[in-house]
This record gives C-alpha cells, sequence and structure tokens, in this order.
C-alpha cells in the first residue's frame, strides 16, 4: 500500500522525553504526560513513534554499537528503549488513549543500517481497529552487521512510505530547521538542501543516529522518493503538538 491515506505519523524527539544528557534513563514524566494530554485530544489514525534520548544513545554510545557487533550491549540498549516505550505507553494509557507499544527489534531486519523488511501487518490491523502504534528507535538485528541501531527518523519515513500518510510531524527541541543566524527555516527542498546543509547541525547530547542532520536527510529523501511532506516542530512548547495534529502550518517544513 503506498497511496496516501489519512493516516498521520508523529515523531517525538527523546530530548523532548528525557534528559538527555543523562548517562542512563532519565525520563521527563511531565513532558511525557503533556504530550500525551495533547495527542489524546486527536481523533484519526495516528502511529506514534518515539526516540531514545538517554534511554539508548548512551548505551549504544558505551558499546560503540554503531562501530561494531557486541551482543551485550545490544541488550542492554534494547532493555533500556524498551523501558521508555512501556513509560510512554503507559502516560498515553493513562490519558485514555489505547496506545500499544511496537517494539522494531522483534519486527524489523536491516541490511548495513538500512531497513530491509519491517512486519507491518499488524500495524494495519493496529489502525483500523482503532489502537496507536508506538514505536521507537531501537537495535534490530542485520545481516551484514549483526545488529544495528535503527534511529526513529528512519521508522517514520519507513512507515510513511509503506502505509501512506497524509501527515508528518518531527517534534524536537528547536523551532524547526534552523539557518547560520538561528532562524527557523520555513521550507527545505531537494533543491535548496544542499545550500542549507552546512548550517544544519548534529545533537548537542550523546547522540548515535545523527542529530538534527539525520531527521533533515531521512525527510528529504523520503520527499524525494514520494509525495509526502514533512514538518519539524518545537514538541517542547506546550501547545504545539496539539496545533500540528490539528493541520497548523509550524515550524519548517519539508516539501518538494
Amino acid at each position: 500500500m503506498n497511496a496516501l491515506n489519512d493516516i498521520t505519523i508523529l515523531k517525538i524527539g527523546g530530548s523532548i522525553i528525557t534528559d538527555k544528557d543523562a548517562d542512563d534513563g532519565a525520563p521527563n514524566n511531565s513532558e511525557i504526560k503533556r504530550i500525551a494530554g495533547e495527542i489524546s485530544k486527536h481523533h484519526g489514525k495516528l502511529i506514534v513513534v518515539h526516540g531514545a534520548g538517554s534511554f539508548g544513545h548512551p548505551q549504544a554510545k558505551k558499546y560503540a554499537l554503531n562501530k561494531k557487533f557486541d551482543a551485550k550491549g545490544a541488550l542492554i540498549t534494547h532493555i533500556s528503549v524498551k523501558a521508555l516505550n512501556h513509560i510512554v505507553v503507559e502516560s498515553l494509557a493513562n490519558a485514555g488513549i489505547d496506545a500499544i507499544g511496537v517494539h522494531p527489534m522483534g519486527s524489523t531486519v536491516s541490511g548495513d543500517g538500512r531497513i530491509a523488511q519491517m512486519f507491518i501487518e499488524n500495524i494495519h490491523l493496529m489502525l483500523d481497529n482503532g489502537f496507536i502504534p508506538v514505536l521507537h528507535g531501537d537495535v534490530v538485528m542485520d545481516t551484514k552487521l549483526g545488529t544495528s541501531i535503527l534511529s526513529g527518523d528512519q521508522i517514520v519515513t519507513y512507515l510513511a512510505m509503506q502505509l501512506g500518510s497524509a501527515r508528518i510531524g518531527i517534534g524536537s527541541a528547536k523551532d524547526g530547521v534552523l539557518d547560520d543566524k538561528g532562524d527557523t527555516i520555513a521550507a527545505i527542498t531537494s533543491s535548496n538542501f544542499k545550500d542549507i546543509k552546512q548550517y544544519i547541525g548534529g545533537s548537542e547530547s550523546t547522540d548515535v543516529t545523527g542529530g538534527m542532520l539525520g531527521k533533515v536527510v531521512e525527510l528529504v529523501r523520503l520527499c524525494e522518493m514520494s509525495n509526502i511532506n514533512s514538518r519539524i516542530f518545537n514538541a517542547g512548547t506546550s501547545g504545539n503538538v496539539s496545533r500540528f495534529l490539528d493541520g497548523a502550518n509550524i515550524g519548517t517544513v519539508i516539501t518538494k
């Protein structure tokens, strides 16, 4: 299925829902609760993907999982991100949302760091029956590397292509993609991306998935392969998640 439909995909960055500077899992419970409340006002098919923050990046970095295979490190990282997913799903449930955690480690195979296959029939059925699937950045099995790190951003673009999506939002800790003066760039296209790429940085905290630049690269690639637009906005600003879900044009749009 690749026709656009009424599915919205919302990604919440780990920098919003955790203390990303912590050495180990430190959830930002007040932000998780606030965002859950904003999501609860949405009516329609929705997939939530969240980053790992301090529940995955420090562990992955410690065991150098983006450079080599380490079974113990992969398990420790997976257990950590799964714990954050449980916290997020529980908060969504407390807000009255029928949310279900979906762990990529058990449903995805990558090849050299890119998704080769993901079982998504369950996600189809969840959406059709009114559930909200909640996926997350994870460690997954990899045909070439043994295991590899799968970012939430790559999950978003894969699901958008496979399921079809009418709207994609990436909730970060910034007001969008910023230029060299710190101002929000209104729109990024495949034609102007090469000119502004130099201004887009990585993460200020421990991040093994590429930070802001990694997000934009994924979304520009999605745009080039489809007619699917996306927005990067500040999910740390109260009300912005609701605004995005209500259709507001906030942050930076990545478009053809």
